[in-house]
């Protein structure tokens, strides 16, 4: 996943920069637009004063052709600067969203790790308990069984006396 996340962070990071580089081919085409304003404005008036009235016709009419292919071009790279930034932003909203989706998933998983660390504990102390228990009640049973050996040796010796007594009566 982190491997999907450094490839989607750096596509998002080229489309950005291809973004950032068509935002500044479109700032420097609106420069040139000015520029190119300004220049047809002074020529213009240059050519009211140096040239016939025949020539002027035509040179604005180039001028305006000129004009409208420099502002189709431009809304163009609009169209596709807008594209780009369409893109840019799915892709985000996606990253966004999947990261959100693996922030849950993590969430969901570390709740269940505590869940199963605490069922880990309880299981581990009644272990415990019960080991206690069974020690407890071997000690007790190896006690009565001392006891029962003992009591075992008795009921020998005090029937070996009782037959001996009976021989002797």
């Amino acid at each position: 996943m982190e491997a999907d996340f450094s490839e989607m962070r750096n596509e998002l990071q080229s489309r950005d920069s291809l973004w950032r580089r068509i935002q500044l081919e479109c700032q420097q085409l609106h420069t040139e637009l000015l520029k190119v304003k300004k220049y047809k404005d002074v020529q213009e008036i240059q050519i009211k004063h140096q040239s016939s009235p025949v020539q002027l016709p035509e040179q604005l009419e180039n001028k305006n052709t000129e004009l409208l292919l420099f502002a189709e071009s431009q809304e163009c790279q609009q169209e596709e600067l807008n594209k780009i930034r369409n893109h840019i932003y799915r892709g985000e909203q996606s990253h966004c969203s999947e990261q959100e989706r693996m922030k849950t998933e993590i969430s969901d998983l570390t709740e269940e790790l505590h869940q199963k660390e605490i069922t880990i504990a309880t299981i581990m102390e009644k272990a415990t308990l019960l080991e206690r228990q069974l020690k407890m009640e071997l000690e007790t049973k190896d006690k009565l069984l001392a006891k029962q050996q003992l009591l075992e040796l008795q009921y020998e010796v005090t029937k070996s006396e009782n037959t001996h007594l009976k021989e002797m009566v």
